[in-house]
């Protein structure tokens, strides 16, 4: 497993593919609903200064977007950090550790993306995943393969992982389990530009954090 995990941390800045994780990993797309039920619950109605928050996020996106475009490290300081911030996240009972930035090369078939990925971990079970690319226009799919990568080094093999991608204007919700194969499913793309969408990420984010304080290993 050390040569496998020692290959992905070198093929991430590389621009690997969901291809090679599958040879590599055995790594298997389940698309049944049930297999990620966790992104699908009814979530409580928002407070009052919970929805104010979310309104500040979407106001400051679109302010932006009136000023041209995304600023390079806009994603993180405007969108995912408020975010983890309503959560909880950075609070007890919570853990948060940050991995280093990565550089990233995505190649789309007509050209190359240059990006970046920062990473947030919450109690070895929840990572949060900043895309910040000179284009706002950096597609989530393309950061999936890097997202699992990092979700195969899981030290907690035994609990499902789960992450979210966030590229600025759309989110993404992924959960992995290992056992008794390496399989992973995928939620809906949210977009900030809808209006309650922010409110159905900040929901699945705080109940993805219920659940790992239940398995957490501290």
């Amino acid at each position: 497993m050390m040569v496998q995990t020692l290959a992905i941390s070198e093929a991430i800045s590389e621009g690997l593919t969901l291809k090679y994780l599958r040879e590599s990993f055995n790594l298997s797309w389940v698309q049944e609903p049930d297999f990620f039920p966790e992104w699908q619950s009814e979530w409580p109605t928002l407070t009052a200064a919970q929805q104010q928050a979310l309104d500040r996020i979407r106001d400051r996106y679109f302010h932006q977007l009136e000023e041209g475009s995304m600023l390079e490290n806009g994603v993180k300081m405007m969108i995912v950090s408020p975010l983890l911030d309503l959560a909880g996240f950075y609070d007890p009972p919570f853990r948060c550790r940050f991995e280093p930035s990565v550089e990233v090369s995505l190649d789309t078939g007509e050209t190359t993306l240059k990006g970046r990925i920062d990473t947030l971990v919450v109690n070895q079970q929840i990572w949060v995943w900043g895309l910040e690319a000179k284009r706002t226009t950096f597609s989530l799919s393309l950061g999936i393969p890097q997202a699992l990568a990092y979700m195969l080094t899981n030290p907690q093999s035994q609990q499902p992982a789960y992450g979210l991608l966030c590229s600025g204007e759309s989110f993404l919700f992924l959960k992995l389990s290992l056992q008794p194969s390496p399989q992973y499913g995928l939620s809906q793309h949210f977009n900030i530009l809808n209006p309650g969408d922010l409110g159905q990420v900040l929901g699945i984010l705080q109940h993805l954090g219920q659940l790992s304080l239940t398995t957490a290993e501290f």
